[in-house]
């Protein structure tokens, strides 16, 4: 009887595990890893970039004159993304999730007005410090934006299985729920990375004669 009772749970066993893979569980488990591997990455980068401003802000609070406005509005914008707690919860809360992409949108639009400011500043463009700092904003940009758009598959490919059938059963039954994500508005208009160039702006049209 025990060896009945053996064989008998390891077929129930077996059977369940058949059930499960064939309804997608298994799938499930995959691509949430996936998703939360991307997310991770995509701190990182934020994360680097955050790094990267206070040595930029320091080095523009150098040159006379400078534009504080432009300046206070990076330092500000940095200050309301780094208040934002990144958990890995918080790519399964909508309406958290889109005060963390709007806050990151905000910050990638002051530095980029930054970046603009400062062609007007030949000071500023021949300072080697920041030129090397610039060119590690623009790394950091383009990092950024690859890992944001891993993330974005990584979530497409979940969020089709949690609404197709039959695997949208298994999703309601163990609670996996469609992920917000990324917006192609934001993809477009946000993420483009600061242009870095070290020439000379072109010199304003002549005033015509009367």
């Amino acid at each position: 009887m025990p060896l009945l009772k053996r064989a008998a749970a390891l077929l129930a066993t077996l059977t369940l595990a058949l059930g499960l893979s064939g309804c997608g569980y298994n799938d499930f488990q995959r691509l949430d890893e996936q998703v939360k591997s991307g997310w991770s990455e995509v701190l990182n980068q934020y994360q680097r970039r955050s790094d990267l401003i206070p040595n930029i802000v320091a080095t523009v609070k150098g040159e006379a004159n400078f534009e504080q406005e432009t300046l206070t509005k990076v330092i500000e914008a940095r200050a309301r993304a780094t208040g934002i707690q990144a958990t890995p919860e918080l790519i399964n809360n909508p309406e958290a999730f889109a005060k963390f992409q709007a806050a990151q949108g905000e910050l990638s639009g002051a530095l980029s007005r930054l970046m603009v400011t400062v062609e007007q500043y030949p000071n500023l463009k021949a300072n080697q410090g920041f030129q090397d700092l610039r060119v590690q904003l623009e790394g950091t940009e383009n990092r950024i934006t690859v890992a944001r758009g891993r993330y974005v598959k990584a979530v497409q490919d979940y969020n089709v299985l949690a609404r197709s059938f039959p695997s949208n059963l298994t999703a309601m039954v163990f609670g996996y729920s469609v992920k917000p994500n990324f917006t192609v508005q934001n993809e477009a208009q946000i993420s483009v990375p600061p242009t870095v160039s070290f020439d000379k702006p072109a010199a304003p049209p002549a005033a015509a004669s009367k």
